[in-house]
């Protein structure tokens, strides 16, 4: 039996978090025992804290840990593993949603001994009729195909509780404790059948703050722990797209936007990390991906 303690990270959260935890609590699980449910709330200035307190009246397991102020999400991560003693603690981002039967699903690698960390399968419910809900079905869809071959965390994570913090800037935390795994030995494996539903930005100016961030979070650690993810490799991204090709206007019109707009936000990147000396560890939320409609 695999013994696990949920964390999510939470900044005013309070138009997701009650049915995220629904979700949770209704969790089947066979080979895992999910102890405890903990919501680190950060600095949040609406009704996230009541909500979780309310949940909390439901289910025991749910605990609420209070940061007075918004310190970032590694701040937050590291508060949660100092309160933890689980054996595997599960990372699900608070603008997310779980699918049934996820969690067992996440965690039934883990029962093989070389195993330390295991990733969920994104999916947005984005609707694919605007550039910007194709942007984020593409993106995602890139991150699967290269994560089949080589793995790649993100939104919905496990990792035995093998280390006691995260760096303090890292604005990427998935891409962080990869290397933190690797590095005593264990291995990385992506499970496609652990579907979480996200919602990408809805509008362009969300997207490149979005991702702006999240690349200048991988050149961080590939230059403070050495470790590069497999996202980061163009070759593998052009693979992954040449793979995803089909016989959809879509495709020929709205993918050469979306890889440009990739471009540019990489380029912004590098100039902010190599440049400026930017470390955005502690970001502004984008606000169209917090609407997540509950999926049934």
């Amino acid at each position: 039996m695999i013994h696990c303690c949920i964390g999510i990270m939470a900044y005013n959260e309070q138009a997701n978090i009650g049915q995220l935890l629904e979700a949770l609590m209704s969790q089947q699980t066979r080979i895992a025992s999910i102890d405890e449910i903990i919501v680190v709330a950060s600095g949040c200035t609406d009704r996230t804290v009541a909500i979780v307190r309310e949940s909390a009246t439901r289910d025991s397991r749910i605990r609420l840990l209070v940061q007075a102020r918004k310190e970032g999400k590694a701040s937050a991560v590291n508060l949660l593993i100092r309160n933890t003693c689980c054996e595997v603690i599960v990372l699900q981002s608070a603008d997310t949603l779980p699918a049934q039967g996820t969690i067992e699903q996440l965690l039934l690698p883990l029962q093989d001994s070389a195993v330390g960390m295991v990733g969920g399968h994104p999916v947005p419910t984005n609707s694919n009729a605007t550039f910007m809900g194709y942007a984020a079905h593409l993106v995602w869809e890139l991150h699967h195909r290269i994560a089949l071959r080589h793995p790649k965390m993100g939104e919905l994570i496990a990792f035995r509780h093998i280390f006691q913090q995260i760096p303090f800037e890292t604005a990427v935390d998935e891409a962080s404790i990869e290397p933190l795994v690797v590095g005593q030995g264990f291995q990385l494996r992506y499970v496609p059948e652990a579907v979480v539903y996200n919602k990408g930005p809805e509008t362009a100016r969300e997207y490149v703050i979005q991702r702006r961030r999240v690349n200048a979070g991988h050149l961080y650690v590939k230059d403070t722990l050495g470790y590069k993810v497999s996202t980061m490799s163009s070759l593998r991204s052009a693979w992954a797209l040449l793979r995803s090709a089909r016989l959809d206007w879509r495709y020929f019109v709205w993918a050469p936007g979306v890889v440009a707009l990739e471009a540019y936000v990489r380029f912004l990147a590098t100039y902010d990390y190599v440049f400026c000396k930017h470390r955005p560890y502690n970001w502004p939320t984008a606000a169209s991906t917090k609407q997540l409609v509950k999926i049934t």
